[in-house]
């Protein structure tokens, strides 16, 4: 695989996992109460968001490693 591709791939992951990140905060009706003090599609907010952007962020950090290798 092509460090292009290998770029772009992690790029993409970077915002679709932001994107769920945000996701996991949106108010649902539901009959649980998440952490953070409502009712969230995610019942394990706010744990599932900050685990989602630790991985977007590693993402991000690896693909700015490749990025910075020569070759």
């Amino acid at each position: 695989m092509s460090r292009q591709t290998q770029s772009s791939l992690l790029r993409a992951s970077t915002f679709l996992l932001a994107i769920l990140a945000l996701v996991t905060l949106v108010p649902y009706s539901t009959p649980m109460v998440s952490d953070v003090g409502y009712h969230t599609v995610c019942p394990f907010a706010p744990y599932s968001t900050l685990t989602l952007l630790f991985l977007a962020g590693l993402a991000w950090v690896v693909r700015g490693y490749l990025n910075s290798q020569k070759g």
